[in-house]
């Protein structure tokens, strides 16, 4: 089993493409947020109907969103990855009605695996830098 496919298979099809597919493909029965300051299900337990949920609520602000993996790591059950992301702001956000302009972030993320399904995550963000790009236009 490689963890490296795995999760480069999940991130292209959730959240690049949002296969909804992907979640019962990849994620396991109960899935985890650790840690992931600004996601409204930071430290919750999802099931895989939660976590689709999550998905699809996720994927409104930019439904054209697309991560681009910088570097992804595997230390088996652990797989961590850096990553960029782009968007348009299609979705309003609190604070900010959707607006058209290109948005950019980038992160690291660090997924735990139960066999070959992920399982959970520790996550940090530049959410601060698409409030920074909304506020100045």
């Amino acid at each position: 089993m490689d963890h490296r496919q795995i999760l480069t298979d999940f991130i292209r099809r959730a959240w690049s493409e949002g296969d909804l597919a992907a979640v019962d493909d990849h994620v396991a029965e109960r899935y985890a947020i650790h840690h992931d300051p600004g996601d409204p299900w930071d430290g919750r337990t999802l099931t895989r109907e939660e976590f689709k949920q999550r998905l699809v609520a996720s994927r409104a602000v930019a439904p054209d969103q697309v991560f681009d993996l910088v570097e992804v790591v595997a230390e088996p059950p652990r797989v961590a990855v850096a990553w960029t992301w782009r968007g348009t702001h299609l979705g309003d956000l609190p604070g900010f009605p959707a607006s058209g302009r290109p948005l950019r972030m980038s992160g690291l993320t660090l997924y735990s695996c139960e066999g070959d399904r992920l399982s959970g995550h520790w996550q940090v963000a530049d959410r601060l830098s698409i409030y920074r790009q909304l506020a100045t236009g």
